[in-house]
């Protein structure tokens, strides 16, 4: 069991080396292949054969979701119909460990014919697929983790990494934000709070509305019954405060017998917390933290209460 875990850990000393052993090998070429693809009009093509190809898929994925249309291509399906799915205002990064895959470089001339630009990524700084780039990104490993030196391991990690690091350098490039990374992610649970307004989630039925000049003795019964732990003071329709439980058990701690003669202006919050309908979920976590509360009141441009958001509203 111990050398089981000997070996990972070999491994994963071999692969990070190989990603840190990247970082002198960056240079202008990186910097072209950004502008490339930052200046993109059309779609980010990415191409690759075997271990390259999945890697390549992952790639794509990865760019798409942070606002580079990309997608990936088989190279051997171009030669049955795929090449109309390609235009002039494409690029396209083809990506080979030796830069010599006899398929990826048949499919090259067909690019250079179409005046498309290439990125090309490999291992071999020397090959016919940097030779025939318009930028080529050295991504050569020292060797890989695999103990016979064979199976594709810490090159194909320093591809994605190579990769990773031209999605996150487009993501700083477009000031990609979290709202724009939720509209590509719809499912998540970002997405979701990024999406996901006010409207969507308030309680709008059954609102425990209060007048200001209820004895708290009554508004309690109201509050308990609300299960909301509030109740919204409203004077001709308009929000005129807010009490909470814990408005409640302090007023009863500090007036005790007296607290029956008090009444909901005695203790009520007179500007509370507003949001509107199309509030973003994510921005009303934000006031909720930043003020300690657990609710907020959904209101129109005359204040007339529409609805309330609590906490529990919020965990989508």
């Amino acid at each position: 069991m111990k050398e089981s875990r000997a070996y990972a850990i070999q491994c994963m000393k071999d692969e990070a080396q190989a990603v840190l052993g990247l970082i002198p090998q960056l240079d202008e070429s990186f910097d072209m292949a950004v502008d490339l693809m930052y200046h993109c009009k059309g779609k980010i093509i990415v191409t690759g054969v075997g271990k390259s190809g999945h890697i390549g898929a992952k790639i794509a994925a990865t760019l798409s979701s942070t606002g580079t249309p990309s997608f990936f291509i088989n190279p051997l399906d171009v030669f049955h119909g795929d090449l109309g799915v390609m235009a002039h205002e494409d690029v396209v990064l083809a990506i080979s460990n030796s830069g010599q895959t006899d398929e990826l470089l048949r499919f090259i001339p067909m690019v250079l014919h179409m005046q498309i630009p290439i990125i090309g990524m490999s291992g071999n700084p020397s090959s016919l697929l940097a030779k025939y780039s318009t930028c080529h990104l050295n991504v050569s490993v020292e060797k890989e983790a695999c103990p016979l030196n064979l199976a594709p391991t810490s090159s194909t990690v320093a591809q994605l990494a190579m990769g990773d690091a031209l999605a996150v350098a487009l993501i700083e490039k477009r000031n990609f934000q979290p709202r724009d990374f939720a509209q590509f992610h719809p499912g998540g649970e970002l997405g979701k709070r990024l999406l996901t307004t006010a409207q969507d989630v308030m309680r709008s039925e059954d609102m425990p509305v209060l007048p200001p000049e209820m004895h708290l003795g009554e508004a309690i019964i109201l509050v308990s019954k609300g299960k909301l732990g509030l109740g919204v003071a409203e004077v001709d329709g308009k929000i005129a405060g807010l009490i909470t439980d814990g408005d409640i058990r302090r007023a009863m701690e500090k007036w005790q017998a007296q607290f029956f003669d008090r009444t909901v202006s005695d203790i009520m919050t007179r500007t509370p917390k507003t949001v509107r309908p199309e509030t973003k979920i994510s921005e009303i976590q934000q006031i909720m933290n930043r003020y300690k509360i657990h609710s907020v009141l959904v209101t129109d441009d005359e204040q007339h209460l529409l609805g309330v958001v609590d906490h529990y509203s919020c965990m989508i």
